[in-house]
């Protein structure tokens, strides 16, 4: 536990005040534990501590074994009294905008357990909160193939689409047909460069020969992007199930434009063979549409 908070703050320093024991006390410690495994744990210099290739392979398996003994407690916790816990999930924006209902059939059904949605961006699955272990498992809109991650367990749950949104009172509203071509020009809201959702708008503009447009607006934002697009002339990108959620909410509606792209995946990813807490277990059966 002393390692770990040296690791974690850099400095034997700054652990010892966050441990509340004597300096000395804790590089003795670390002074132990590099005599017991023969090996330098980490590099001493007036700046403070930085781990060695052997420090950080401890790092590595001591964060899974701390991991291994938290989720044991809470599911011993869990065992004498099954409606209490906590699960702790991570999510993109776009992701944790469709949960409100979802979150609301659990919480009524298990009014006990503390549900913990931390926000996470995965463009490519670097998932760190996940690996770090701060959460039990994460939804994740996939862009890499699941091959490509060893470390990961992943189960789609459903299949999404992208559409193109605008304010159900703006100047687009009763166009029965809509061509790519002509949106080029109009003030747009984005996502940042590498997202999925620009990824796809990219394809879609360059597979007609066109540039994609200069945003207006970039943003992760779903409840900006969606209230801008309601006031005004600005035309965004949501997946589908997004904009079922904040279509009447904000005043949406998708614009007739085939981007001819295929499903957007979402998934629940999990640690290959960490244990997962009881409470995570409840709901066992995965939800599909």
């Amino acid at each position: 536990h002393i390692f770990l908070t040296v690791a974690q703050h850099g400095s034997m320093t700054k652990a010892s005040q966050q441990l509340r024991v004597s300096q000395p006390a804790v590089s003795e410690v670390i002074a132990e534990l590099e005599r017991t495994l023969g090996v330098p744990l980490v590099d001493r210099s007036v700046r403070g501590v930085e781990l060695t290739v052997y420090g950080r392979e401890l790092i590595d398996r001591s964060r899974a074994v701390f991991d291994e003994l938290k989720q044991g407690i809470r599911n011993i916790e869990f065992l004498a009294d099954p409606t209490v816990g906590e699960v702790r999930l991570g999510c993109s924006e776009s992701v944790a905008a469709v949960l409100s209902p979802v979150i609301q059939e659990f919480s009524h059904k298990y009014p006990r357990i503390s549900l913990h949605v931390k926000h996470v961006v995965s463009p490519s699955l670097e998932l760190q909160e996940l690996r770090d272990r701060h959460v039990d498992f994460c939804l994740a809109r996939l862009v890499s193939p699941c091959t490509e991650h060893d470390d990961l367990a992943m189960e789609i749950i459903y299949d999404d689409h992208m559409v193109l949104t605008v304010g159900a009172h703006g100047k687009w509203a009763k166009r029965r047909t809509v061509d790519l071509a002509e949106l080029v020009d109009e003030p747009w809201i984005l996502t940042p460069d590498g997202s999925r959702n620009h990824l796809v708008l990219a394809e879609a503009f360059r597979a007609r020969g066109f540039e994609m447009p200069q945003p207006r607006l970039t943003t992760f934002s779903v409840p900006v992007r969606a209230a801008l697009a309601a006031s005004g002339d600005f035309i965004t990108a949501f997946p589908r199930s997004v904009l079922a959620v904040y279509r009447d909410r904000f005043a949406l509606m998708p614009l007739p434009v085939d981007l001819t792209m295929p499903p957007w995946a979402v998934a629940v990813v999990t640690l290959r063979d960490r244990t997962l807490p009881a409470a995570d277990m409840l709901d066992e059966e995965p939800r599909h549409g």
